[in-house]
């Protein structure tokens, strides 16, 4: 069926439409120039109209959710709802079950969200999660920064050889790009220990952090990856990471962009966590303003913040020995999970209090970062979910970005005084607009990821389409903060691929999600000689047969393949 959305108030950064208010046209799930005079109208006059919400790093699917749900059964209870005859019942709030993660993202109006740390070894797992998660796309990013492998490339300078194995491990796992936690940190968990700086290298494998990244975003460069090294820096959550942070960006500086994919060759993740400067908890500070301004300056990199909400929460991270020292900080209950000659994990719940000196000392960073970084482009909306924030929290974020208002009022009355002494953001007047809003939620994730068919409405791309019944003509969101945050919670219609998914904020359809992976043309020859190099290693120390390691694709959910032709 044809359909209209009739004069609604449309916010689409990439095509430069900035509150204009006009129609938008879909057919057989794909945005149109024109339609037929049969097309169905839906009227959403004087309501804004934005492309679906495209989350560019959060965790909602694989291993660590599960040992998360086991281990947290008191989480599991929270927002339980009963069956319904079209609805799953839900359950939990920093850990949702699989179903209920479909069902929040599409009453937020979001439409696709990248699974940030696949583990190759059980990236069957991820997938059949991710099979039943409804309503939204979802890419999953393997990981990749302290598998063996890659180590002993990366400490050789093979990178054609790295290239051949990204581009083989990308169809094994039908994962979508390079994701780096920690490297070389967690490995060295696997003997109880970690790195602490850029420059420190693995035990028993002789290569840096730096050479690991530097590797790594030579061959992704090289692949020509629709997404940069999706990286998770060393040091993450410590006081005094700000020279990590900032020495990682340095590495790949010089590292040629391929400019006809995209712009940036690094992408940094949660950047909250890595702008904490001090030398301990004593004397921490905010570094936001440093790393912002290398934001700034740098055409090469790009970020997502990792908000921190104030609620209990669950931290969960391929970086297993922060996640040992954050339990060490804390006592709160904790659990460990180590994946054999590729990765590590850590879980331990968590509870953000604005009356806690560190906890505000991060929201606030957060924030800075936001408010420092000029070029919307460059940043994006998340909160790590679960990590900082369940992705739910999102509204409340947005109302933040655009009220001053609001956030003084926080920094007066509700959060510890160091947001005064320890952080910039009492000075930061700044406040978010709604094409700012929709850079950072959309546009900006869709094109940092190489998303070619969403986050925006150009003919030809996918109908995704949020709308809210938000009039911006009759609201200002610096002083109805409550209502911004409320309108931005339920969408009045969730379009996705043309369907109808909800409507009068109520969800009426449900479908079945989609994975989206990477397939490199080209090096097939190289795929093939690697995998025969390291298989007499792989079949002496991998506890599983080669023959069970791949997805094969039965085990996807409507696969989205992406063909690259790569460059050799």
């Amino acid at each position: 069926m044809e359909y209209i959305l009739k004069n609604g108030i449309v916010y689409d950064p990439a095509n430069k439409v900035n509150g204009e208010k006009k129609d938008v046209m879909f057919k057989d799930g794909k945005i149109v120039e024109k339609v037929s005079s049969d097309a169905k109208v839906l009227d959403v006059t004087d309501k804004i109209v934005m492309p679906a919400g495209v989350d560019p790093h959060s965790h909602v699917a694989g291993p660590k959710l599960v040992v998360g749900r086991l281990y947290r059964p008191e989480d599991s209870r929270k927002g339980v709802t009963q069956k319904t005859n079209l609805l799953r019942g839900e359950s939990g709030f920093s850990i949702p079950s699989c179903p209920t993660t479909g069902y929040r993202y599409s009453r937020l109006g979001y439409g696709t969200v990248v699974e940030a740390a696949m583990p190759p070894l059980e990236a069957k797992h991820t997938h059949d999660e991710i099979a039943t998660i409804p309503n939204i796309d979802i890419p999953a990013l393997p990981l990749f920064g302290n598998n063996w492998f890659v180590l002993e490339f990366a400490r050789e300078g093979k990178i054609d050889e790295l290239a051949a194995f990204i581009s083989a491990w990308l169809k094994i796992s039908k994962g979508y790009g390079v994701k780096i936690v920690n490297p070389c940190g967690s490995e060295a968990w696997g003997w109880g220990m970690n790195v602490h700086g850029i420059n420190d290298k693995a035990p028993y494998f002789d290569v840096t952090s730096k050479e690991v990244i530097r590797a790594l975003a030579k061959a992704n460069e090289k692949l020509g990856l629709p997404h940069s090294i999706h990286i998770h820096p060393n040091d993450l959550g410590h006081p005094g990471n700000v020279p990590t942070t900032l020495e990682t960006f340095e590495s790949v500086k010089d590292i040629d962009k391929n400019a006809a994919v995209r712009n940036q060759n690094l992408h940094c993740c949660h950047l909250q966590f890595h702008s904490y400067s001090g030398n301990s908890w004593k004397d921490a500070s905010s570094g936001a303003e440093e790393v912002a301004k290398y934001v700034n300056k740098a055409d090469n990199i790009t970020c997502d913040v990792g908000q921190v909400t104030f609620d209990e929460t669950t931290t969960m991270t391929a970086d297993a020995p922060m996640e040992y020292d954050l339990f060490k900080l804390s006592g709160l209950k904790w659990v460990n999970k180590d994946i054999e000659c590729e990765t590590a994990a850590g879980i331990i719940p968590i509870i953000y209090s604005p009356k806690s000196p560190v906890n505000t000392l991060q929201w606030a960073i957060g924030l800075e970062l936001f408010l420092h970084i000029d070029d919307p482009w460059k940043v994006c909306l998340t909160t790590d979910h679960p990590n900082a924030g369940p992705f739910i929290r999102y509204p409340r974020i947005i109302s933040w970005l655009m009220s001053n208002e609001r956030r003084m009022e926080m920094i007066d009355n509700e959060v510890h005084k160091w947001v005064h002494s320890r952080t910039t953001l009492p000075t930061l007047d700044r406040e978010y607009d709604f094409y700012d809003i929709a850079t950072i939620t959309r546009a900006a994730p869709a094109k940092i990821h190489g998303f070619s068919d969403r986050g925006e409405l150009t003919p030809g791309y996918n109908a995704d389409i949020a709308v809210y019944d938000i009039n911006p003509n009759d609201i200002d969101p610096s002083k109805e903060h409550e209502l911004i945050e409320k309108k931005f919670g339920l969408t009045d219609y969730t379009i996705k691929d043309g369907e109808i998914l909800v409507k009068d904020k109520e969800i009426v359809k449900v479908k079945e999600s989609s994975t989206i992976w990477t397939n490199v043309k080209g090096y097939e020859e190289e795929e093939k000689a690697v995998i025969e190099g390291i298989m007499p290693f792989f079949n002496q120390y991998y506890s599983i047969k080669w023959e069970n390691y791949p997805v094969h694709d039965h085990y996807l959910s409507n696969p989205i393949r992406v063909d690259v032709e790569a460059s050799k």
